[in-house]
């Protein structure tokens, strides 16, 4: 039996701000000790990983209830940050679902712009067979 080609993988399907920062928090945690990790975005996590104006919508009270109103720049801050660094790890491959891509009002300009390319559930789930596998 062959080791899996990565050690960590997640789907990100949470619009959630505060859901997304812990997905990436993992991610980004193990890809920069230099393991190979995946993640699957989709649907609203994956409009969320795409967000241009990521700080703005992080710091909407409505998106972020348990955060303070000190808190909530500092949270957008960091979670974009987190964010940038995760679309700047080789060690971290970030998938747009293809149902989420043929659904939403995405071009394949969005998707080549930042992530590694789009990917089914069904061949990330193959791809990532015997990884340790997150949902988010």
């Amino acid at each position: 039996m062959t080791a899996p080609a990565y050690r960590l993988a997640a789907v990100l399907a949470s619009g959630e701000p505060e859901r997304m920062y812990s997905g990436l928090s993992l991610l980004v945690s193990a890809a920069a000790d230099g393991a190979p990790c995946a993640g699957l975005a989709s649907f609203r996590g994956l409009d969320l990983l795409l967000e241009d104006d990521l700080i703005a919508r992080a710091q909407v009270a409505d998106a972020t209830p348990s955060l303070s109103w000190q808190g909530r720049e500092t949270f957008a801050r960091s979670l974009m940050e987190l964010r940038d660094a995760a679309l700047g790890l080789d060690s971290l491959s970030l998938f747009a679902c293809s149902a989420s891509v043929e659904t939403m009002s995405l071009t394949q300009t969005d998707i080549e712009e930042r992530l590694d390319g789009v990917m089914s559930t069904p061949r990330f789930l193959r791809e990532t067979a015997g990884t340790q596998l997150l949902f988010v």
